[in-house]
């Protein structure tokens, strides 16, 4: 048999999975409170009233949060999602990446809502190659309720695959080029703080009817659902506000270890950056740091913090 044949052959029988139940009766672990909610918020920096007080709604992208089973496992879940990853891992796609989420909402969840899903296999795709590796993504919807009445739907895309062969430098006959760092995705919604970078600006959304600054960048406010907005640029001057030290997974282009701050600029929002010019070990909770810009590349450079002391001194 070909290997096109094969390839069709096997499809085939991910396919005959499609329309199966991956998850069914599922009850989510609590009712929906004002606990959850708040700690939600406040780890997303969201300050929408509509979120506290008695006649509090939950935020809608806390919809899968409700469905999930923690550290005691998952509820409902049926054989053929289990079945369907045995099928993949049999042929070689052993890897797993998920890919992306979409979500849909139909109703707001109310404090005192009790949670209801089922899950299903929505489609299997036909062998992809991707730079990840080869193999065929899967997609699972999964319909929540609450108190019987759909509330919202989550589609989440894994990809089941064979990661790519990448020659070593010993089989590649030599030196290869330098790995450069990951390319900051850029869409419409954070376009103009790229530009901001490529100035040597840091600049900080505002909300034109509320005047609270956000970010990372956002189409609305949180604060009050406003649409329009202006921008501040950041003075430079922050703390680190918490802090981690990445040593595995090892990524290429970085020099594991490494800290990753937290930073809470002198304007009150909070960035993710790399804290530079100082051991990963001496990163402490509390200390002054001052943006600077790294050139990564010829084409990229990016916002990095140093501590207060040390500006101006050797990387």
């Amino acid at each position: 048999m070909s290997e096109a044949l094969q390839e069709s052959s096997f499809h085939d029988e991910l396919k005959a999975y499609e329309g199966m139940p991956a998850a069914e009766g599922g009850v989510g672990r609590d009712l929906v409170n004002s606990a959850m909610i708040r700690h939600w918020c406040e780890a997303m920096g969201d300050t929408n009233p509509a979120y506290t007080g008695p006649d509090a709604i939950a935020p809608p992208t806390m919809l899968q949060a409700w469905t999930m089973g923690g550290l005691g496992g998952h509820q409902g879940r049926s054989a053929a999602q289990d079945e369907l990853f045995a099928l993949l891992e049999g042929a070689g796609f052993k890897s797993v990446v998920a890919t992306d989420c979409e979500q849909e909402y139909l109703r707001p969840l109310r404090i005192g809502d009790e949670i209801t899903f089922d899950a299903v296999i929505e489609s299997v795709s036909e062998q992809k190659t991707t730079k990840l590796g080869t193999g065929h993504f899967v997609t699972t919807r999964m319909d929540v309720r609450a108190n019987g009445e759909l509330a919202g739907t989550h589609r989440f895309r894994i990809l089941k695959y064979t990661p790519a062969h990448r020659p070593s430098k010993k089989a590649a006959g030599g030196a290869q080029k330098p790995v450069r760092r990951p390319r900051p995705v850029i869409n419409r919604d954070n376009a103009g703080f790229w530009k901001g970078v490529e100035e040597h600006k840091v600049l900080i959304q505002r909300c034109t009817d509320c005047s609270v600054l956000r970010f990372p960048w956002l189409p609305g406010c949180n604060s009050c659902g406003g649409s329009g907005w202006d921008t501040v640029e950041a003075s430079g001057e922050g703390t680190v506000f918490s802090y981690v030290v990445m040593h595995h997974p090892p990524f290429p282009a970085f020099d594991p270890p490494y800290a990753v701050g937290l930073i809470e600029l002198e304007e009150g929002v909070r960035m993710v950056s790399n804290v530079v010019g100082i051991p990963h070990d001496e990163v402490r909770i509390g200390m002054p740091v001052r943006l600077e810009f790294l050139r990564a590349d010829e084409e990229l450079e990016v916002p990095v913090f140093r501590p207060v002391d040390l500006v101006g001194g050797a990387s």
